[in-house]
């Protein structure tokens, strides 16, 4: 089977969306799929997220000079809605009868219709919503954002498969984490720096429970001059010696933040999984977000806090979580590690998307 596999980025700044598509192209690689791997911005020619010897197809062009040069394909699988490509892709698939799958990727969430609204309904209404009639299939990667797809009543099946993780060696963990003895301990958010990941919040609510002996680190890229915003808001609190912004990091820097951390903070207002939140859980690291992220687990497997996505449902999981030792918080990190080890792997979820793609070709003769 030959599958056409598109993302808007493959750059790691892009976040989540760029390491997930990466991987389960390597992945569906894995399980004996050809994939032609395709990003609207050509960094599928130059992702650090697919290893030099990669099977992959690493395709570039226009869309249709991409789905060209892959050959006769069988399914084109996009991941995200909105933008342009995205629309000639839904017109590609339609006028070469190939089905195609879509991965809403947290796009018809509430908080994101709601943001760049008037944009965003008047795209809806001029193609969105045909371009999403016209799929084959939806891919959602948690049972809350299908409930959401659904209420949209587009007619078009919904299929929830989650991502996957890939579980790193702890054999070298900094001494940060493992030093009991040391008084300070760091809380790490890592992802993109914009509105949606609630940052704001994050500040007032460590503004009102200044925990003792901690610090907060911000790591990852600006996006849309937010970073300004929120280091006001740090300044504006007199949390400048407690927090402190290192901008992107990738690969082993990113590696050693997770390792050299002892709490990760997502206080996001919406995610459609929150792959982040699934590598922070691989790293031996609990995990403090919000239930804008589909991740109620971390309570049920009591390896984090799920908390209201307001200031005060934050400040409240701070104190819990900022008043416990190292080593009980090392402890919730193992049970999380072992929680994604055995729910998120790579091969369970390349499977499910081989037989899902079987399933539409099977279904399209």
């Amino acid at each position: 089977m030959k599958l056409f596999l598109a993302g808007t980025s493959l750059r790691p700044a892009y976040g989540g969306p760029a390491y997930s598509v990466a991987r389960l192209a390597v992945a569906l690689g894995e399980a004996g799929i050809h994939v032609g791997l395709w990003a609207a911005d050509q960094s599928a020619a130059t992702t650090s997220l697919l290893s030099t010897g990669s099977p992959v197809q690493r395709l570039t062009g226009s869309a249709s000079e991409a789905l060209n040069s892959c050959g006769k394909v069988d399914v084109i699988h996009d991941n995200g809605i909105w933008l342009l490509h995205n629309h000639r892709l839904a017109r590609l698939a339609a006028e070469r009868g190939i089905p195609r799958v879509v991965s809403t990727r947290g796009m018809l969430e509430p908080w994101a219709m709601n943001h760049k609204r008037l944009k965003k309904r008047v795209a809806w209404a001029l193609y969105q919503r045909a371009d999403l009639m016209r799929a084959r299939c939806h891919h959602t990667t948690a049972e809350a954002e299908a409930s959401n797809v659904q209420r949209l009543n587009l007619g078009v099946p919904v299929r929830v498969v989650p991502n996957g993780v890939d579980l790193p060696k702890l054999e070298l963990a900094a001494a940060g984490r493992n030093d009991v003895s040391s008084k300070q301990k760091t809380a790490l958010f890592l992802g993109r720096i914009y509105p949606v990941k609630g940052l704001p919040m994050l500040i007032e609510a460590w503004a009102r429970v200044r925990p003792n002996g901690w610090i907060l680190r911000i790591a990852g890229p600006d996006e849309a001059g937010h970073r300004s915003e929120v280091e006001k808001a740090v300044f504006a609190a007199g949390l400048d010696r407690l927090i402190s912004f290192v901008g992107p990091l990738d690969g082993e820097e990113k590696r050693s933040a997770f390792l050299e951390a002892n709490l990760f903070v997502l206080p996001t207002h919406s995610e459609s999984f929150g792959m982040v939140i699934a590598e922070a859980l691989s790293h031996g690291l609990p995990v403090l977000t919000t239930t804008g992220a589909p991740w109620p687990m971390l309570r049920q497997h009591g390896c984090g806090w799920w908390m209201d996505p307001t200031v005060d449902g934050i400040a409240e999981g701070l104190r819990e979580a900022t008043s416990l030792d190292s080593v009980t918080l090392k402890a919730m990190g193992e049970k999380g590690r072992e929680f994604v080890a055995v729910e998120f792997s790579w091969k369970q979820v390349a499977n499910k998307f081989v037989s899902l793609y079987e399933s539409l070709v099977a279904n399209s003769h």
